[in-house]
């Protein structure tokens, strides 16, 4: 029986051998397929139970070992909708079941692979070179909301205008201004007031007269630019997507000062001392215009005052917390209430060299409509949409899953994977791995060491056909016995 037991050890060790070959040479067919996992053989002792003196050394199994969670090269394709993982996950696609009417169906199976190598088909659909239409969500690209789950087709629909609602604003307000007309004895000027300093702020008379709101007239336009700062400009954007240009000035006026005690008249003294009452502490006060009539005639308002009171204290603004533009109307085109978006510590006041106004941020949130020119795959699994106008706005989110076993994810056809109970339920998310666009994963086959494991396979294939030979030969002798 022992010769009979070496002869069925034989026959499993070639089985085994046989087994790591097939995969050996999957691996080695499959070495440039894309996203491709390499399969391993592991090899187990079958020991039948035996006492503890009779134990022989027993047969073998072959079984295969997944490395799903082992990394394959990248490679830049240049394509733009190719891409690849860096790290650990899978993408998620569906297959197509269908095309009737112009309308595609798919599978309601879920399948999960490594393969990125996405391109557009002929209705907008990202599909892979082995028919996995990639899953995701669908996103809309002007308020970024989520749209609809499923394979992702991509629009080549025009961008629509968006209206500017907001501006971006961040600068510098000097603490002296440097201003034509704000030099020491010049009182020419209706809109300069003569400091204690004996320097000359532009204003518009008082702080309070003519109201916050009040207009420029054209005829006040000349004397008003050489008392305002230029406070930058920038292309806002009509609900239709027709752009008009706001520019801005800023007019000081109110310079801060400390607060002062009550002082009692005393004529006798030398020199007299006349009474003053006492003063509170004051803040310095800035007015913001925009150019609201560019044609605007002598009686005409030209300049607009928003109409807000921008307070700084020790070079920083105090008020408004929310500031906003109301009705905000360039050349008779009206955009309504737009608002200031003045981050914490974006606009100051501090003293400077030059005396005019640095800006530092001026953008506003429209845009003009626009026609889609490229994509591009972001870090984190975005395909964002660059248009005509300048714009790029994100379309759609790209399926990505992870599991805690990878490893013992089922294989499918096409390079796929299908989820068994081993590998538990796929967790949505990138979970610290990333999105490289324009790349696809290549094998993890590494040829060099698949040849290596052949020789040695076949060298151990070779080794169980001399047991057999051997155990045949002592056979024969053991039969020759009765001969």
């Amino acid at each position: 029986m022992d010769i009979f037991s070496a002869l069925q050890t034989a026959v499993s060790g070639l089985q085994a051998q046989s087994y790591s070959l097939n995969n050996i040479s999957g691996n080695i067919a499959n070495s440039q397929t894309t996203g491709f996992k390499r399969v391993d053989t592991n090899f187990v002792d079958m020991i039948a139970e035996q006492p503890l003196n009779k134990q022989v050394s027993g047969s073998v199994g072959a079984f295969s070992r997944l490395t799903n969670t082992i990394q394959g090269g990248l490679v830049s394709t240049g394509i733009d909708t190719n891409m690849a993982l860096s790290g650990q996950g899978f993408f998620t696609v569906q297959t197509k079941t269908g095309d009737a009417a112009g309308q595609a169906s798919f599978s309601a199976a879920q399948y999960f692979t490594r393969r990125g190598d996405f391109k557009s088909d002929n209705q907008g659909y990202l599909v892979n070179g082995a028919g996995g239409y990639l899953t995701g969500q669908s996103l809309d690209p002007r308020t970024g909301q989520t749209t609809g789950t499923g394979p992702i087709k991509i629009s080549t629909a025009s961008l629509a205008a968006k209206p500017t609602t907001s501006i971006a604003y961040g600068a510098n307000l000097p603490m002296t201004p440097s201003t034509k007309n704000a030099v020491a004895g010049n009182a020419d000027s209706a809109l300069l007031k003569t400091l204690t300093s004996g320097a000359y702020t532009p204003v518009l008379t008082d702080p309070a007269a003519p109201a916050l709101g009040t207009p420029i007239k054209g005829s006040d336009a000349t004397k008003f630019l050489n008392d305002t700062l230029s406070g930058g400009s920038l292309t806002a954007y009509t609900d239709s997507g027709a752009p008009m240009t706001v520019q801005m000035r800023w007019a000081k006026v109110q310079n801060g000062g400390a607060a002062t005690a009550a002082v009692t008249a005393d004529p006798t003294a030398t020199p007299p001392i006349a009474a003053a009452p006492a003063k509170p502490a004051t803040d310095d006060v800035w007015n913001l215009f925009y150019l609201g009539n560019s044609n605007a005639g002598a009686a005409d308002d030209a300049w607009q005052n928003v109409g807000q009171a921008f307070t700084f204290k020790s070079g920083q603004l105090t008020s408004p917390t929310a500031p906003i533009i109301p009705d905000l109307t360039v050349d008779g085109v009206k955009l309504s209430n737009v608002g200031l978006n003045i981050a914490a510590g974006a606009l100051t006041q501090y003293a400077t060299s030059e005396g005019s106004v640095r800006t530092d941020t001026v953008q506003q949130d429209g845009y003009a409509s626009g026609t889609l020119t490229s994509l591009s795959i972001t870090s984190d699994g975005k395909i964002t949409g660059t248009y005509s106008n300048g714009n790029s706005a994100a379309l759609a989110q790209v399926g990505i899953v992870q599991f805690k076993n990878a490893d013992a994810l089922k294989g499918d056809t096409n390079g796929t994977y299908t989820q068994t109970l081993d590998s538990g339920a796929p967790i949505s998310g990138l979970n610290g791995s990333s999105v490289v666009g324009g790349e696809i994963e290549q094998s993890n086959t590494d040829i060099a060491a698949e040849f290596s494991k052949m020789i040695v396979t076949q060298q151990a294939y070779s080794a169980n056909t001399r047991v057999m030979s051997t155990a045949q030969t002592m056979m024969s002798d053991l039969i020759n016995i009765i001969r």
